[in-house]
């Protein structure tokens, strides 16, 4: 059986944040005596064993049919009679159990129903098809579903096909997997009189794989209680020290949450906003991890306030008032109501201090965002419903396609093998934490803590990510393997080339599994990629496009040489600075100087050409070479005494100029940036390619232009080249002139 759990010996403490309607206490089920078990018969009345899952039920759907309840819960206790939980309990109060969590939860009715029944089929002589006669094909599927769950063994020995057959099934309806996780929470309410180490392995399980699917489902109330009975089983020593500083701090006489919830009330009263402000206490996990981080705690360390309004305006407004008339600590503030969590989550998080240095974490959101915090996609309701018109539902996702659960879907269907998917999913659930980056055009993207420009990559793109050839992050250049922060802006460069293949380095960066699927199953698509990184090989095959790239006239343009020339070394002179290059320079670009029978030639460090704004100095040999006014090398003369020579510019406007090209490395890049030189109608005197450095290729180009005004035109068409992101001068470090 699948709950063969029994009610401790010594209750577990009860967590703190658990959600508890003061009204109606927690029906005692070990004490109903076998006539409330099964109750009466007739059609007009419930059954009072299952009275309080239809008050709880309708305080969250008060026009709700409860026909179904009464007849499930009829064919459940007949099915069950006779059969025992270990503490000698009737079986049937587990099946009650787990329908009253759900409907404290805000389950709808067939939710509740299929939860009545989830034992029946694999326990009892109840089939699905009888399921289906009675109560309709959708109660069959989550029965059924339900079923296929209790057979996974979800520990280090789980057989991954399996596993990956029962949470696919279970993603096409997500109430599947809400009624399994309501199942293990009183499974572990009631895990006392179990063998220490049948407790330890079953919580380890809880704690690996249910409390990160309960996380990612939105169910805090189900994820924070599962947490802390864990955290009893397998921390009992810091379990109970943790439970000593509760019970510490409760016993002191001064409440400084109380005292600054009342503060709250007073600002907001006046302020003329309707508010509820409330004082929620930490469950037992919380507080460990805030006595790790913070050491000694204080007062308002055990709880946070909790502000709940109508309408999403109201939240802003309660945080304007608190942030005016209160002191607000700036850093503790995040917003999830314009950028939702991955599971739904919505709130505004904020913190306020005291003058005696106590400070209170402060949550506000709405009631419906609350509801959906608590109860996370229990509380979308039946996604096969037609939508409503109650703007209050204006909430409400696809709950089929919550976030993480709609990306499981899809990775799953593209994992090349059942090892991969499972060995992802433990990584993936392994991510307890998320970051949000936004796309330029105001989109958003979640992705786990860690995570790089890969990720953002093919979160955004899919499988068209493979042309991803850089990023921008804050308007910055960035390298794909970029880790990225919550909060950071990320533009994706995308390559035209449909071949464009990922680098296997990439895996290196991946962390999220739809990263890491699609490079898997891309490489292993294609064996022999070729390498974006711009390898050797790639620079090899470059070079071989290049030498029979054309260029507009029909000549073939000089290209460089990759593997043979080095690049080139500011600290030597140029090979445009040789003597036979003097009278070249001097001819094309006709600069005039004020000193009659000097030669010219153009420094090789800055490049100029008309109509720069230049300057010459003397050099050896009776020549004079020509800068730009704001090269290097002009400050560094000027501040060794060297005296300036006047320059202008001739009639000629033939010229040569040099370029540093900066780009993403890819194939065919060179030939692509030699042929939109080509047809600019520029001709290539000499190349030189750096060997590349994290993706990054650096080109430098001395170039013979037939009309200097042509320049801005030229360097234009060489930035729109697929992979290139910038085009500049030349500008060397080192000193030209001698």
């Amino acid at each position: 059986m699948s709950a063969e759990a029994t009610n401790p010996a010594t209750p577990v403490p009860a967590t703190p944040e658990a959600p508890r309607r003061k009204s109606r206490p927690r029906i005692d089920l070990r004490r109903l005596g076998w006539a409330a078990l099964l109750g009466p018969s007739a059609r007009d009345r419930l059954p009072d064993a299952i009275g309080h899952v239809a008050e709880a039920h309708r305080a969250h759907h008060p026009d709700a049919d409860l026909e179904p309840l009464r007849r499930a819960y009829l064919l459940a206790e007949s099915s069950h009679r006779g059969q025992m939980r270990k503490s000698g309990e009737p079986y049937i109060t587990h099946p009650l159990a787990v329908t009253l969590i759900l409907a404290e939860l805000g389950a709808e009715t067939t939710t509740l129903t299929a939860s009545l029944l989830h034992d029946t089929v694999e326990d009892t002589d109840v089939t699905l098809e009888q399921v289906r006669e009675q109560f309709g094909e959708e109660v069959r599927y989550l029965v059924d579903g339900v079923t296929k769950l209790e057979k996974v063994d979800y520990g280090a020995a789980a057989e991954p096909e399996t596993f990956r057959k029962m949470l696919v099934a279970t993603g096409n309806d997500v109430r599947v997997m809400s009624i399994k996780l309501a199942d293990r929470l009183h499974n572990m309410r009631t895990l006392g009189v179990m063998r220490p180490e049948k407790q330890v392995r079953i919580a380890k399980v809880t704690r690996d794989v249910l409390i990160p699917l309960a996380e990612r489902l939105g169910v805090q109330a189900l994820k924070t209680e599962l947490e802390d009975l864990v955290f009893a089983i397998l921390h009992p020593e810091e379990y109970e020290h943790t439970r000593e500083l509760i019970v510490e701090n409760a016993a002191h006489g001064d409440d400084p949450l109380a005292d600054m919830a009342e503060q709250v009330r007073t600002v907001l009263r006046e302020a003329d906003i309707q508010a509820e402000v409330l004082i929620r206490p930490r469950h037992f996990v919380s507080v460990h991890r805030i006595s790790r981080k913070r050491g000694r705690l204080r007062g308002a360390d055990f709880g946070r306030l909790l502000v709940l309004v109508n309408e999403d305006a109201d939240c802003y407004g309660v945080l304007g008032e608190l942030h005016t008339c209160m002191t607000p600590v700036v850093s503790e503030f995040k917003d999830f109501i314009a950028v939702p969590k991955f599971n739904l989550y919505q709130s505004l998080h904020t913190a306020i201090a005291r003058e005696d240095g106590e400070i209170a974490e402060v949550l506000i959101r709405t009631h419906q965002m609350h509801k959906v915090a608590e109860a996370g996609v229990i509380a979308l309701g039946n996604p096969y419903a037609p939508a409503s018109d109650d703007p209050s539902d204006g909430e409400r996702a696809d709950p089929t396609r919550p976030g993480w659960l709609s990306r499981l879907l899809t990775w799953q269907k593209a994992a090349p093998d059942t090892d991969t998917f499972w060995s992802t999913l433990r990584e993936d659930l392994a991510q307890d934490r998320e970051i949000t980056v936004f796309r330029p055009d105001g989109g958003a993207l979640g992705l786990p803590e860690g995570a790089s420009c890969v990720d953002a990559a093919y979160a955004q793109y899919g499988e068209d990510a493979h042309a991803c050839i850089g990023a921008r992050v804050n308007g910055r250049l960035a390298t794909l393997s970029t880790v990225l922060k919550d909060g950071d802006t990320v533009q994706l460069l995308m390559g035209q080339d449909p071949a464009s293949e990922p680098s296997r380095e990439w895996l290196e960066h991946a962390r999220t599994p739809a990263a890491r699927i699609a490079i898997q199953r891309r490489l292993a698509a294609h064996p022999t990629p070729g390498d974006p990184s711009g390898g050797a090989s790639a620079s090899g095959a470059a070079r071989h496009d290049a030498e029979a790239t054309q260029d507009s006239a029909g000549a073939r343009t000089a290209a460089p040489d990759t593997a043979a020339r080095p690049p080139a070394d500011p600290a030597r002179p140029s090979a445009d600075d040789a003597p036979g290059a003097r009278a070249a320079h001097a001819r094309v670009a006709n600069a005039v100087v004020d000193l009659p029978g000097a030669s010219v030639r153009l420094a090789g460090c800055c490049t100029p050409v008309p109509p720069d704004e230049v300057t010459g100095f003397a050099v050896r040999g009776g020549a004079v070479t020509v800068h730009r006014v704001e090269c290097a090398g002009v400050a560094r003369m000027k501040s060794a005494g060297r005296a300036e020579i006047g320059v202008r510019w001739g009639d000629t406007t033939d010229c040569r100029v040099t370029l540093v090209v900066e780009s993403f490395g890819r194939p065919h890049l060179l030939a692509d940036l030699t042929e939109a030189i080509a047809v600019e109608g520029v001709a290539i005197v000499s190349a030189t390619v750096e060997p590349p450095s994290q993706q990054r290729v650096r080109h430098t180009y001395t170039l013979q232009l037939p009309d200097a005004a042509h320049l801005p035109a030229l360097m234009r068409a060489m930035r729109n080249v697929p992979g290139v992101y910038d085009v500049s001068r030349a500008q060397h470090a080192a000193a030209a002139a001698r």
